[in-house]
């Protein structure tokens, strides 16, 4: 008990040193804790060869050999790619020797007896390969592993070689500290048993338990920032697990050696400078660094965006030229003719113009094409019910004549030969009025259309064919001016 005092002692003392420790960078490994030792599956017997070594694995209290103290140390150290090399000692006594012998006293319902072969004393040397399985599974907790090896042991006054397979499982409580459970079976070189006794042991193959801590060691963080040398981007200089060991002395996101101001906060953007006012351009950098502003004017505002910076824009909430000292010229329909000099205000124009649009030979042509789709009832002047045509080139014919509201525009009715004359001129004033009118009902100021009929006096084909006849009967759009007289 003295001595397990001192080695628990010792492994507090180590999870203090390591308490920082990542798995990845501590190549060793330290165990300690409890073996046990079962003979049991070299007794023979049992159904068949499978029978004979692993039934009753757990029979713990009959046929394991367990030492109440600490019974093993191992040393192990990583080699690259999940696998480590490691050595180990145990010891144990061994009261417990099974033996098939079905004739026996108290020999158990398999034929199995146990006999204390007189308290030998058992020692173990052992080396091994294991591959670990943790980062397959990428798991921080359950590390389950398969081993090969070979050692000697020391049974009373025998000794022998065995080859060693085995498999374990350990639980990580921290990165450094964890639970390790194995089981090896070491398959002896020699005969089990001596020469014509049975319950003598001589060389038996058996099965090793354990059952320990684990810690791992060995890392190096010249830094003591709790990131190893190996990972550390800066080992000479504490710094951080986000920047790979190296500081961020003004805790902006920007590592010391890739920030142009380290000791004040600011922007990846601007290399960790700080920007005050927020407007993208580094304090260092900023004629007025209180204020947000643009790039172009060295960080000053300009308010109203008309490129005058507000110090010296007489109208800085309002755009307006420079040549007007910031302030606007006032011009509603932005066409570049001044409100006070522009005829059409409302309605962008060219200033030949004097700020009315023009009207083209284009838009002329568009407005005949839309009034030759006005249909009428026959011989009336009433557009007829439910024809789509007519409804949709009458709001076609008022968006355009809308553009142009100094212009002055002639509806234009004509008929056919059909009927006397004096019915015809009727007819065409009587239609042409009606589109007139139903254009004002639409938005178009009365004083940009008149309307006039010429009757059957101007057809555009024969009256003697029918096609002729329905080419006669139209109305027609012309520009005739505009409605500020002696203007244009």
């Amino acid at each position: 008990m003295k001595h397990l005092k001192k080695l628990l002692f010792a492994v507090m003392v180590l999870m203090t040193i390591s308490s920082q420790a990542q798995d990845s960078n501590n190549p060793w490994a330290l165990s300690f804790g409890v073996n046990a030792v079962d003979t049991r599956t070299s007794a023979g017997g049992g159904k068949n060869s499978f029978d004979s070594h692993v039934s009753q694995p757990f029979n713990v209290s009959e046929n394991w050999n367990i030492l109440p103290s600490v019974s093993y140390l191992s040393v192990a150290r990583s080699v690259g790619n999940n696998f480590s090399v490691g050595i180990q000692g145990s010891i144990n006594k061994i009261d417990k020797f099974v033996v098939f012998d079905p004739t026996a006293p108290g020999h158990n319902s398999s034929g199995y007896v146990v006999t204390n072969p007189g308290d030998l004393m058992y020692y173990g040397i052992d080396a091994n390969v294991k591959y670990s399985f943790k980062s397959l599974l990428k798991s921080k907790v359950i590390d389950p592993s398969l081993r090969l090896g070979g050692g000697y042991t020391f049974f009373g006054d025998n000794s022998f070689g065995t080859v060693n397979p085995g498999a374990g499982l350990t639980f990580w409580f921290t990165e450094n500290v964890g639970l390790a459970l194995e089981t090896t079976y070491k398959s002896s070189f020699g005969d089990r048993n001596a020469a014509g006794d049975i319950y003598t042991p001589e060389a038996p193959s058996h099965f090793q338990h354990s059952v320990g801590i684990t810690f791992q060691f060995g890392g190096k963080d010249t830094d003591g920032d709790g990131i190893y040398d190996k990972d550390d981007a800066c080992p000479e200089v504490a710094g951080l697990k986000q920047f790979n060991g190296c500081p961020d002395t003004d805790g902006d996101g920007i590592i010391d050696g890739s920030d142009a101001c380290p000791d004040v906060f600011g922007l990846a953007a601007l290399n960790g400078c700080p920007d005050t006012d927020g407007d993208g351009i580094a304090d260092k950098d900023d004629a007025c660094p209180d204020v947000k502003g643009l790039a172009a004017f060295k960080g000053c505002p300009d308010t109203d965006g008309d490129g005058v910076v507000d110090a010296s824009d007489k109208c800085p909430t309002v755009a307006g030229p420079a040549s007007n000292g910031g302030c606007p010229v006032l011009d509603a329909d932005k066409d570049g003719v001044a409100d006070k000099d522009d005829d059409c205000p409302t309605v962008a124009g060219p200033a030949s113009n004097r700020g009315c649009p023009e009207v083209t030979p284009e838009v002329i042509e568009s407005l005949k094409i839309q009034a030759r789709s006005v249909f009428f009832n026959s011989g009336k002047s009433t557009f007829k019910v439910g024809d789509a045509a007519t409804v949709t080139s009458l709001d076609a014919m008022r968006e355009i004549l809308r553009n142009y509201p100094n212009a002055k525009f002639s509806i234009e009715g004509h008929t056919d030969s059909d009927g006397s004359n004096a019915f015809n001129q009727k007819l065409s004033e009587d239609r042409a009025n009606a589109v007139r009118n139903v254009l004002i009902e639409k938005g178009v100021k009365p004083e940009n259309l008149t309307a006039v009929g010429f009757g059957e006096s101007n057809p555009i084909a024969t009256n003697k064919t029918k096609a002729g006849k329905a080419l006669n009967r139209r109305t027609e759009v012309k520009h005739i001016g505009s409605i500020y007289e002696g203007k244009l």
